[in-house]
Order: structure tokens, then C-alpha cells, then sequence
């Protein structure tokens, strides 16, 4: 696989001359099946020979050794290049472009496979509170997602109690955690404002009862008031559809990735997390099906298959999704190759979004949702049809969209008012 990439004989024997040239040649190929581009291959050999060299330098001459040294190797790294930073986050670019080959090959020789590199978060009250993540898993029966938001709140959490030098979930009061609640609420968003209190008060509760803190200081931490059907739903109209649509680059693989998924969104109603995990085996070509297997509410939906989705599907199967033997139906369109995420589903709605010049709160995913229910609920369909159709678990969540009559509003806005 070297010579596809390096034409001098020297330059392979120079590599293959190193103590780790199995394990280099082994990524090379696995970077060659995952579609990595050339150059990121030619970049990246010599940097890992450069690690070799390295640990056999410090003595280390195994898998497990070597990748004990992989931030001393980024470190010495940098120092060899130091650049006038200009900023923080550019040398932190550059030390992640240089460790990650290395820990993607170490990865690949010592788990046989390459996992993304993602630091475990700790809970950070694991000492004083150590069976809180338990008592959420097990007591309250919350997902390992759900378990995760907790993590991080309530790690902005600690971060706020050593700041004010508290040491001890035994030394809380109300005057420290309403002073975080007013310091941490301007950066938050309503719902993420609502979330942080809640995870503070059941973690409170927690510390309670099990001693960790002598009184119940969940009171002392007041939950926002919120109104139902309080929100106008954020969707668009039809013309600012087209000129989404009308956006898109068909012409690349990409566009025409992208172009499926905005047809999936804002046809059928469907949420990111739902679009990302499509298969191939969803699609019934036969019977003219796209069955949606895993809903929000835990069922299925199973929906007519509409000739435009249809098209722009085979358009992408034929031209744009990469050869693979995985069964997912998007994929990403840079290495190394991996079904496309949620979040990536969301964010090309905001960039086409953005690039068709349609302003939008919170701009995402569920623009497209909404403009889709909205729709229904301009052609008067009933309620129970609309939410059976976008998988609500109850009619109170569709019944947000009849509040409003955004199209009449405008003509009253519009006009002198005197027809009303």
C-alpha cells in the first residue's frame, strides 16, 4: 500500500525501517478504505515516523508504552515548530492535528478499530456524591444521554463552588446557589435555564437524603415560570421551502446528500435523530414505503413513499453515497467514513438555511418539522391526523401550531385595520 503512495524506493525503506512500520502500513491502508484524500496520507506517515523515533528514543519499544507517550510526543512536537500563536485555539488546532494520527493508529494496532477521541467526562462530585449517577440510571431510569446533561450541569456546577472557595457540599447555602443561578442564567437559553435548575434541585434532594447535606436546599433554587403554548412555532413558508431547495448544489455528491434530507424533513415531519438513523432497509422500494422505525414516543411510522423524495433518494444511492458495506443510508462526506450524526443533520439545515437568506430563530432540524405541521394545519387537517403523522405522543404538543395564523397576522400587520 506504501508504493500506491510514495514513489521513491528510499523514502518506503526509510519507513519500513522503523519499529512501528507494521502498524504504519496497517493505517495507511485503513485511511485507504475509509477514503482519506492523498495528501492527508502523505502528511501524516511522517509524522508517525517521526513518533517512532521518538519512543525508541525514551526506550519504548511496545504498543502499550507508546501510547503512554503520545502527549510527550505532542508537546516535544510543538516546541519543534513553535509558531507565533495567535491565538489560543490555534495551537490547540495544532496539537490535535498532531496527536490524533498518532492515537488513530495506536487505536487501530491495540483495539482494531478507531474509535473518535472523546475524553470521558467525570462526574465531578464522584468523592461526596457517589451514587448519584446511579440513583438516575437505576431510581429515576434515565438514559445514558440524559445521565450525560446531568454530568455536564452539574459540572458547571462545581466549577461555580470552587470559584467562590467552597470545598464541601456540606458548606452549600441558598445565598451560593442563587448567586450561580444569576450568574450562569444570562448565557442560557429559556429550556437550557430550566434543565440546569432541575438537575441542581433533584441533585439537592439527592444530597438530602443521603445525609451529604443537612437541610433540603432544593427550594432555594426556584424553577422559571413557564407558560404552556408559550412559544410560536419557528417554521417558514412555502416559497422560503423553494428557495431552501434552490439552494442546494445538486451537482456534488454532497448536495445531493443534503438535498434528500431536506426532502425527508420538511415532507414528512421527521426530527434529525430520525433522518440520521434511516438504513437502507427502511426503504421499500416494492411497495412504495419509508418506514421510520424508532419515533420519539418508542413506535413506528410507516409513510407513502413520495416520487420527489423518491427521486432525489435514487439520486443520491446512484451518485452520491459512498460504496459501503454498512447498511446506514447518509453518510459523511469527508474521511474517515461514518453515518452522518443529528447534529449534522441540523446543521445543514442552517447553512442552507443561511445560504438561501431566510432568517430563522434557532435555525435547525425543526424548522423544517414545523414548517411541515404548519402546512397541515393551514390545509385543516384534524389534529389527532397531524400528530399520528409527525409522531406526537399526544395532541397537546400539535396543538401549539393553532394558535396563530401567521399568514392572516401578516395581512392585518400589513394593512390599515380596517377590516377588522
Amino acid at each position: 500500500m506504501l508504493e500506491q503512495y510514495f514513489v521513491k524506493v528510499s523514502t518506503i525503506d526509510r519507513i519500513r525501517a522503523c519499529w512501528l512500520a507494521p502498524q504504519i502500513e496497517r493505517y495507511v491502508e485503513w485511511m485507504h478504505a475509509e477514503g482519506y484524500a492523498d495528501r492527508n496520507v502523505l502528511n501524516r506517515v511522517p509524522l508517525l515516523c517521526h513518533f517512532a523515533d521518538f519512543t525508541r528514543q525514551h526506550g519504548v519499544t511496545d504498543l502499550n508504552g507508546a501510547a503512554s507517550r503520545v502527549e510527550d510526543f505532542v508537546t516535544y512536537w510543538a516546541g519543534q515548530h513553535a509558531l507565533d500563536w495567535k491565538s489560543p485555539v490555534t495551537r490547540q488546532k495544532f496539537l490535535s492535528v498532531t496527536g490524533n494520527p498518532v492515537r488513530q493508529m495506536l487505536r487501530l494496532s491495540l483495539e482494531g478499530r478507531v474509535t473518535a477521541h472523546r475524553p470521558h467526562r467525570l462526574f465531578p462530585f464522584q468523592t461526596e456524591a457517589a451514587g448519584f449517577l446511579e440513583y438516575l440510571r437505576s431510581e429515576r431510569g434515565l438514559r445514558e444521554s440524559t445521565v450525560s446533561h446531568y454530568i455536564h450541569y452539574l459540572t458547571c456546577f462545581s466549577k461555580y463552588l470552587k470559584l467562590v472557595g467552597l470545598t464541601s457540599l456540606g458548606e452549600l447555602s441558598p445565598a451560593p446557589l442563587a448567586s450561580f443561578v444569576v450568574d450562569i442564567a444570562p448565557s442560557l437559553g429559556r429550556s437550557s435555564r430550566r434543565e440546569l435548575i432541575c438537575c441542581i434541585r433533584i441533585f439537592l434532594r439527592f444530597c438530602y437524603r443521603e445525609r451529604i447535606t443537612s437541610k433540603d436546599l432544593s427550594a432555594a433554587v426556584e424553577i422559571p415560570q413557564s407558560y404552556r403554548l408559550a412559544d410560536v412555532p419557528r417554521s417558514i413558508t412555502w416559497d422560503e421551502v423553494r428557495r431552501l431547495l434552490e439552494a442546494v448544489d445538486r451537482r456534488t455528491a454532497c448536495g445531493r446528500r443534503d438535498y434528500a434530507i431536506l426532502l425527508l424533513l420538511v415532507t414528512y415531519g421527521l426530527r434529525g435523530h430520525e433522518v440520521a438513523k434511516l438504513t437502507l432497509d427502511d426503504i421499500d422500494w416494492d411497495r412504495e414505503r419509508l418506514r421510520i422505525p424508532e419515533r420519539k414516543a418508542g413506535h413506528s411510522t410507516a409513510y407513502p413513499l413520495a416520487r420527489v423524495v423518491a427521486e432525489a433518494l435514487i439520486d443520491y444511492l446512484k451518485q452520491g453515497r459512498p460504496e459501503a458495506e454498512d447498511r446506514p443510508l447518509f453518510f459523511r462526506m469527508l474521511a474517515p467514513r461514518a453515518p452522518i450524526t443529528d447534529g449534522a443533520v441540523c446543521s445543514r439545515v442552517a447553512v442552507y438555511l443561511q445560504k438561501a437568506g431566510i432568517k430563522v430563530h434557532r435555525p435547525g432540524a425543526h424548522t423544517l418539522r414545523h414548517t411541515c405541521v404548519q402546512r397541515l394545519i393551514d390545509a385543516e387537517f384534524p389534529l389527532k391526523t397531524i400528530g399520528d403523522y409527525i409522531g406526537h405522543r399526544s395532541s397537546g404538543s400539535t396543538r401549539i401550531y393553532t394558535k396563530v395564523a401567521l399568514a392572516s397576522l401578516r395581512e392585518v400587520a400589513l394593512g390599515d385595520g380596517e377590516a377588522l
